[in-house]
């Protein structure tokens, strides 16, 4: 794929709930930064005429507020409270330690036991709602529906779901002991984990029929792009000649990895492109090569950002038809910005637009053809549909 990119800016990817990034390294468009910060432009004005005033709203919280304070959490958010001022809620300040998450939630890789984990808003209980095939946990013979009582002997009870991650994540090669209750078995069973790297999976594949192949793409990582590729070369193994990529409930993902993924599949074009406040354009152009089959792509009103860009771009080339309800409506991209101390922010830089010039921030993707899904979860009305188009 070729890719038209400005100066000063790489390939970058999304993280986190309908949230598209550029990341930036060094200068960017009128910010300066340095191995200690940011520096001042004469432009820098609100934290100027703010100093006075929060000088004195420090006094009063010191000299009135009951409890001491942790001054390092009080400088956070002064950090915090400026972005918020911007009035988006897609402009925000990351500490260093939130950085470091967001960098390893993007990469869709970690270090951990290789389970997804979920908890009972009521009880507070942690059960084990998916186990990844081949991953350590899978390997210790933990099983969903596993409810988890301790981790390394200490309760978890009552502890908060990021929390108890945390304590299963750790350095490769080290040992993790999960004692989980087993409803099946009715027993407590104690696991010892071996940690290592776990990829995270975001494409799964199924043969529908004879002919009809099913992508569901649940992110945009960075390793979506490979995890894609595979599933579409062992579906074409199996016979092939038909596909349904599914979309919903996709909140995003990697602005590489999804036009990656769809140089794969389309023909020679501008894929997507993006405009910052100056009118200086970006496109990410498609080689000439295509998948060359029938397509649907399912979306819904929780489809955003590169879920768009997937499903706007195969309806503008005409490759596919898209079925089920409007999508979200994310058309604007985020720039991250790390700075000198670790911490980083995230900033709305620019609008993208679907190769036709479409920009679908606040109005979304219309499907070709509307399906509502429906209240029966038993029932996939949605994916009924996209075989009988594909028929």
């Amino acid at each position: 794929m070729k890719k038209k990119n400005r100066s000063g800016f790489v390939p970058g990817f999304l993280i986190g709930m309908l949230s598209m990034f550029i990341m930036v390294a060094g200068i960017g468009a009128g910010i300066y930064l340095s191995d200690t910060g940011i520096t001042s432009s004469k432009n820098d004005v609100a934290v100027s005429k703010a100093e006075k005033k929060l000088k004195s709203l420090e006094h009063v919280i010191h000299n009135y507020y009951l409890e001491d304070v942790n001054q390092d959490y009080l400088v956070e958010g002064l950090y915090k409270g400026l972005f918020a001022g911007i009035g988006d809620p897609y402009s925000v300040y990351y500490t260093k330690e939130e950085y470091k998450e967001l960098m390893q939630a993007t990469s869709g890789k970690y270090y951990g036991i290789g389970a997804l984990v979920s908890q009972d808003m009521k009880t507070g209980l942690i059960t084990i709602s998916k186990v990844f095939q081949g991953a350590p946990a899978d390997k210790a013979g933990m099983k969903a529906e596993d409810a988890i009582h301790k981790v390394d002997d200490e309760s978890v009870d009552g502890k908060e779901v990021d929390k108890v991650v945390a304590m299963m994540k750790g350095e490769k090669g080290t040992q993790v002991k999960v004692t989980v209750y087993r409803p099946s078995e009715k027993k407590y069973i104690d696991l010892k984990i071996i940690r290592d790297e776990v990829k995270v999976p975001t494409v799964e594949s199924k043969m529908l029929n004879k002919e009809i192949g099913y992508i569901q793409i649940t992110e945009f990582d960075e390793i979506t792009g490979e995890q894609f590729t595979k599933a579409l070369s062992q579906l074409k193994k199996k016979g092939m000649k038909k596909v349904i990529f599914d979309v919903r409930n996709n909140p995003g993902g990697s602005y590489s990895t999804v036009c990656d993924m769809l140089d794969e599949i389309l023909p020679a074009g501008t894929l997507v492109y993006t405009k910052d406040k100056y009118g200086n354009e970006e496109k990410q152009v498609s080689e000439p090569n295509s998948l060359n089959m029938p397509m649907v792509v399912l979306q819904n009103e929780n489809s955003a950002s590169a879920s768009e860009i997937f499903a706007g771009a195969i309806q503008d080339f005409k490759a596919g038809k898209i079925i089920g309800t409007q999508s979200f409506g994310k058309g604007i991209v985020q720039q991250i910005i790390p700075l000198g101390d670790g911490s980083a922010v995230k900033l709305t830089v620019e609008k993208y637009y679907t190769p036709s010039g479409k920009n679908i921030h606040g109005k979304g993707i219309t499907p070709d053809i509307k399906v509502q899904q429906g209240e029966d979860e038993k029932k996939d009305i949605q994916l009924e549909k996209a075989i009988e188009e594909l028929k």
